[in-house]
């Protein structure tokens, strides 16, 4: 918004030049991620006391591990903030001329008004099951498959020229001259030009849908301790923010992605702001959100958050990718269904207890030492995902 508003003015007087910086996406990608901070900073403080007066409070499994039932009562729905700070430093700094903006944003509050609704039945009915799994997963999928549909069928005015095209012209490949971009698939550590593969836009929408779905499920599975998930939640955006302005980029007349041979995916790095707004929120979370945490960010923030993830994945080309900086997530998510599908296989569990960081807790293991590792374990996963870059 205020690219639109203030951008224009820079030439009006001598003493508005200054004004050409908001141009640049790095600078309003800071912008947003600074203010998404101060929004959380000022606002957390009155909004926890709010919860505490409403007594919205964390409804505890009663099979889940012991030491949780001290935090019982714990404000939750913090959620609800980190969406307020994402939206509007990405309404304020981002192009809103640009449609993969309000996609992500889309897909963002809409998930989150769904792990809102689930959060107020846990609160008001004290019970931890909240909305009904098989409704709340319908939900989700109707959003993804909806979204998806437009993504990958939208024609020419809808949606940027660049997605609609194909991604390289001057390529040799007949297969990649005559592709769309968004319909061509990208693999990690493989060239984009020389190995190419394309899907048909129906085969796209249900792929994109289930990485978003998937993403929304597995940091919600994630969310089982103080901080975290939010960790990897912003570990994952830095690397969305760097692949977006990568992927978008051109220096000293070349471009960026065609010298590392990724997707040039060119209205994508807006989605730089996006995710700078998105970690800007995450750490003035965490703030109030570590060890031992004064507020959780309920269904209402890790569905959101693991459907923000992945709609940027789907809009970056980098849906293969994300199973690598989002190994955690990913991690958490296979360790639940392997536990389920062998105990009704077998009858016997492959862990003490699932989602995996409760299988470490029952060994012993304090929760501040599972938080940490876990987020190192984000980084490393987050560097690969850089190196594969150079590994083409």
């Amino acid at each position: 918004m205020l690219l639109e508003l203030l951008y224009p003015l820079r030439t009006s007087a001598d003493w508005l030049g200054w004004l050409n910086v908001l141009r640049y996406v790095p600078f309003r990608a800071v912008a947003a991620l600074l203010t998404a901070m101060l929004i959380c900073f000022a606002l957390s403080p009155w909004f926890i006391k709010r919860l505490q007066a409403q007594q919205i409070g964390q409804t505890v499994r009663s099979d889940g591990p012991q030491s949780h039932f001290s935090k019982a009562g714990t404000p939750t729905m913090g959620g609800s903030l980190i969406l307020f700070a994402v939206v509007i430093p990405t309404v304020l700094w981002a192009n809103i001329s640009n449609a993969f903006i309000w996609i992500a944003l889309l897909v963002t509050v809409a998930y989150g008004l769904i792990g809102f609704y689930d959060d107020y039945r846990k609160v008001k009915y004290k019970d931890s099951a909240g909305l009904p799994g098989k409704w709340k997963l319908a939900l989700q999928v109707i959003i993804a498959l909806g979204v998806c549909a437009f993504v990958f069928y939208a024609g020419e005015g809808s949606l940027p020229q660049d997605w609609l095209e194909p991604s390289n012209p001057l390529s040799p490949l007949e297969v990649v001259r005559d592709t769309p971009l968004r319909l061509r698939f990208a693999f990690p550590f493989l060239s984009f030009d020389k190995y190419p593969l394309s899907l048909p836009p129906w085969a796209y929408v249900v792929f994109g849908a289930f990485v978003i779905v998937a993403f929304s499920n597995a940091v919600n599975l994630t969310d089982g301790l103080d901080g975290l998930a939010i960790g990897p939640v912003m570990i994952n955006m830095v690397t969305y923010l760097v692949l977006a302005w990568v992927s978008s980029t051109v220096l000293f007349g070349a471009s960026l992605a065609d010298y590392l041979d990724i997707p040039r995916v060119v209205p994508a790095g807006e989605l730089a702001v996006f995710a700078a707004a998105t970690i800007g929120a995450g750490f003035g979370f965490l703030w109030y959100n570590t060890f031992p945490a004064q507020v959780f960010m309920g269904d209402v923030g890790s569905l959101a958050l693991g459907g923000a993830i992945g709609t940027v994945a789907v809009l970056t080309k980098n849906e293969v990718l994300a199973i690598i900086p989002g190994g955690i997530f990913v991690l958490e998510a296979t360790s639940v269904v392997t536990q389920v599908v062998s105990f009704k296989l077998t009858g016997r569990r492959v862990f003490r207890m699932a989602p995996i960081h409760h299988h470490f807790e029952l060994k012993g293991w304090p929760e501040p030492r599972i938080i940490v590792r876990f987020w190192i374990i984000s980084i490393m996963l987050a560097l690969i995902a850089f190196a594969q870059l150079k590994l083409r």
